[in-house]
């Protein structure tokens, strides 16, 4: 007689299938998907969980689930002694459509276990996923470029200051996007671009832009985009005196247009927000180049200590801002389609004072 054990066996193994693999894709453990290859019906703690199994392993494997059913239960018929009524010389009418009638209840109670059985262990899984979640997070350091990616809750982001690093946890994932600054709880809905002020002095230091969040799931985190504002954001070192050029030193044939002179030296950065499309290079503290192709309504923020040299393949599509101790000066803005190559850095004059100064570069 032909084993529906065997039929479930030969087409694992046709598929090149392991147990592992489809218990985990199943939700049915290896001990049970043995047992039913093996035909081992004492190892289910009941009928209704045997064929239920064995109904959800033949349909995963694409066999004939009637089939493997009509099988199985005729071995049960075979094995199990008869009934007296079957026994008689007149088997009495009402007997087959009594036994078909038990088997339709089986079938309907084990589907309904296995349901109630695979929920359960859904559940559970969820569950254990969210817990995990909750203990582990990631930290993510706000520097110059933007940051864009997928948020989850308990995350971190690290924003410099000029007092140490600041930390910002994500506080909310579903429905709106929430941050946790020093001060306070701050939300940014759906589709929207807010400036938020995370260490409560009145002045802007992010911009936090929510592209999507799930209304319903909050392990689906939120995809966000967050850009520094202003030097503010960017713990630097004081810039280092010993490489800052004296102005007799700059040759004399190289123009230089100054921005703003101190009694000192300390950080500025540059806002560069851009109009158009273009190619900008730049290189902070003689540092690694960074070149990137931009587009209109892009906004970059480059720190440094003592100066930045800056390539804009057309001048025009470029705003460019130096802030410093607070202040914020707005430079030039080159003819459309100018190349700008030049330099924004401190230099100290013959009067002691020290200068931000643009010189251009050839």
């Amino acid at each position: 007689m032909e084993s529906y054990g065997q039929i479930l066996k030969t087409a694992r193994e046709q598929k090149g299938l392991e147990l592992e693999s489809i218990a985990r894709e199943t939700s049915i453990t290896r001990e049970y998907l043995q047992a039913l290859e093996n035909e081992e019906e004492s190892v289910f703690p009941g009928e209704p969980y045997l064929v239920g199994f064995l109904q959800n392993y033949s349909e995963y494997l694409e066999v004939d689930t009637n089939h493997v059913l009509t099988l199985y239960h005729a071995k049960k018929l075979q094995e199990a002694p008869p009934p007296l009524a079957l026994t008689a010389r007149e088997r009495p009418k009402f007997v087959i459509p009594l036994i078909v009638s038990i088997i339709a209840l089986l079938l309907i109670s084990g589907g309904i276990v296995l349901g109630i059985f695979l929920r359960a262990k859904f559940a559970e899984k969820q569950d254990e996923d969210s817990k995990n979640h909750e203990t582990e997070f990631k930290k993510y350091e706000l520097t110059d470029k933007a940051f864009t990616g997928r948020l989850f809750k308990n995350d971190q982001l690290i924003m410099g200051s000029d007092k140490g690093n600041i930390f910002l946890t994500v506080a909310e994932t579903e429905g709106i996007f929430g941050l946790e600054t020093p001060a306070g709880v701050q939300y940014v809905e759906l589709s929207e671009e807010l400036e938020l002020d995370v260490d409560g002095n009145s002045v802007p230091e992010l911009i936090v832009y929510v592209s999507d969040v799930s209304q319903k799931n909050v392990d689906r985190g939120a995809e966000v985009k967050i850009m520094l504002k202003n030097s503010s954001n960017v713990a630097v070192a004081s810039p280092d005196e010993n490489q800052i050029p004296n102005a007799e030193d700059l040759p004399k044939e190289q123009t230089r247009t100054e921005i703003f002179s101190d009694t000192r030296a300390y950080p500025f950065t540059i806002n560069a927000t851009f109009r158009g499309g273009c190619l900008f290079r730049y290189r902070p503290d003689r540092k690694e180049t960074v070149e990137d192709y931009f587009a209109s309504g892009d906004i970059i923020n480059i720190t440094a200590s003592n100066g930045v040299r800056v390539w804009i393949s057309n001048g025009n599509a470029v705003k460019l801002q130096v802030v410093a101790n607070g202040k914020t000066y707005d430079l030039a803005v080159p003819r459309a389609g100018e190349v700008i190559a030049e330099d924004i850095k401190w230099i100290k004059d013959t009067d002691g004072r020290y200068k931000v100064v643009i010189v251009d570069v050839d």
